[in-house]
């Protein structure tokens, strides 16, 4: 059964590519890598939280394949059921009005990041 996430603030999610913008409010990384050829002075972050990415195995399983995505969104709520790091999401969300997550995947569609802000408001992702 699923765990039904409340918070108070909103999320969001762009790509870190993309320029940053006074709405974004607290910018959050959720990539366990750090995204090619973007400098860490340009990046614009608050917080890198490397931890609530997928694990390793389930990343290199889904490999940014649009056929595995509803496994992988599967797979990567159960590992979100049990990660500490949502709970540091919550409080960012109890702190600031907007929680923004970044992620570097090309797929604005199918990515992580999506499952993530999914899950972070309470509805099935995938």
């Amino acid at each position: 059964m699923r765990r039904m996430v409340q918070h108070r603030g909103s999320f969001g999610i762009k790509r870190i590519y993309d320029p940053p913008a006074d709405d974004d409010g607290c910018r959050v990384l959720v990539d366990r890598l750090w995204p090619r050829g973007m400098p860490k002075e340009n990046a614009a972050i608050d917080l890198w939280l490397k931890d609530v990415a997928p694990s390793p195995g389930l990343r290199k399983d889904f490999n940014h394949r649009p056929e595995r995505f509803a496994e992988f969104s599967e797979r990567y709520q159960v590992e979100l059921d049990s990660n500490q790091a949502v709970g540091t999401l919550l409080e960012l969300a109890g702190r600031h009005a907007r929680v923004t997550l970044l992620y570097a995947a090309r797929n604005t569609e199918a990515n992580h990041a999506r499952v993530l802000l999914d899950y972070l408001r309470g509805r099935p992702a995938g």
